[in-house]
């Protein structure tokens, strides 16, 4: 297999979200006090469900009556946030059936609407949930204000509501010590870099987000072409990073590499942490064409992406068809994970 000098081994996926506030009900945090609080959240939900399922087919989950354990799921997917569920008395979730859309209606704000997609494309990802959020306001009419735009419930979010992400896999930059370098230049052009699972989040299996921090006083398409030309910039050092990387350390790279990839070819146990150590280790080593595979090398990059979402303890959980103690987790895993990095037959 030869090396994969593409855009799409480096960035991961694409997420727009649209934070908005309903102009005649209580934001959330006031919506939670009010004696009338169940009654207008229910309203709210009934009304955008109604609107939503005239376009697509969506799930409707109402938190209140969500198990812990399916909430844990859906987090671990990126459907719902931890603030979702501390509102659980008010809050649900629409999610379409190929989870490609998420609307989370009494979060922080009445709804947040949010689009993913594979690989990176901003301006089709913005379409589509553009699209979502024109429904949306058909049902109940925004906050909107002539000089501060959608009205919601943190300052960061005034104006266009607008958050473009972009997750992208580092791990030249982030072994070479290289993100020092590059998070300073982003923070300049007014973007920030977090983990995977936002802020506050480490950087598991080397996955960073990249995206906009200014949502005032720029319009939706300054912020896309921002965002579009800061990830050009770090997608290029990546892959720039990555040929110096296996030029420089030569047969002690691969080493490493092929020893991982033993690992989750054989393991009995295995944890979390090290599975996704492991699977970087394995990514990184189909972009360097370390392996020759059957299909296209971006193809296994991906199925290795999908694994490490299955490999979550929620996830995992729901593969087993009921919930494992920890140790039986590492167990299930390990299991799951031979079987499926086999079936890739990555080869030397």
């Amino acid at each position: 297999m030869q090396a994969i000098n593409t855009f799409e081994s480096v960035a991961v996926s694409t997420r727009i979200r649209l934070a908005r506030n309903f102009r005649d009900y209580p934001f959330p945090a006031r919506l939670l006090k009010d004696k009338h609080a169940e009654e207008q959240a229910h309203e709210i939900v009934r009304l955008i469900a109604a609107e939503l399922k005239e376009i697509e087919d969506f799930s409707l989950y109402e938190m209140r009556t969500v198990s812990e354990e399916r909430a844990a799921f859906l987090a671990e997917r990126y459907l719902i946030s931890r603030d979702l569920w501390r509102n659980r008395a008010i809050s649900a979730a629409l999610v379409s059936r190929d989870e490609s859309i998420s609307v989370m209606l009494n979060e922080e704000d009445h709804v947040r609407e949010q689009y993913f997609m594979h690989g990176f494309d901003l301006k089709k990802a913005y379409e589509r949930i553009a699209g979502i959020d024109d429904a949306v306001s058909e049902a109940i009419p925004f906050a909107f204000d002539e000089m501060f735009g959608y009205l919601t419930a943190c300052p960061t979010n005034l104006g266009t509501g607008l958050r473009a992400s972009v997750m992208l896999f580092l791990p030249a930059l982030a072994r070479r010590g290289l993100m020092r370098t590059v998070m300073p230049r982003l923070t300049r052009l007014g973007l920030t870099v977090r983990g995977a699972f936002g802020e506050g989040s480490g950087a598991e299996g080397e996955l960073f987000q990249v995206s906009n921090e200014v949502t005032l006083g720029v319009s939706e398409e300054e912020i896309l072409s921002v965002v579009e030309q800061s990830v050009g910039y770090v997608v290029e050092m990546e892959l720039l990073e990555r040929a110096r990387m296996k030029a420089e350390e030569g047969v002690a790279l691969k080493d490493r590499i092929f020893r991982s990839l033993g690992v989750l070819e054989n393991c009995c146990i295995l944890e979390e942490c090290e599975f996704m150590r492991r699977a970087a280790d394995v990514k990184l080593g189909i972009a360097l064409g370390y392996f020759s595979a059957e299909g296209e090398g971006e193809e296994r990059m991906r199925e290795m992406d999908d694994l490490a979402m299955n490999m979550r303890p929620a996830n995992l959980n729901r593969l087993n068809g009921a919930p494992l103690d920890a140790r039986a987790q590492d167990i299930y895993r390990a299991e799951y994970t031979r079987g499926a990095v086999r079936g890739m037959r990555l080869l030397p």
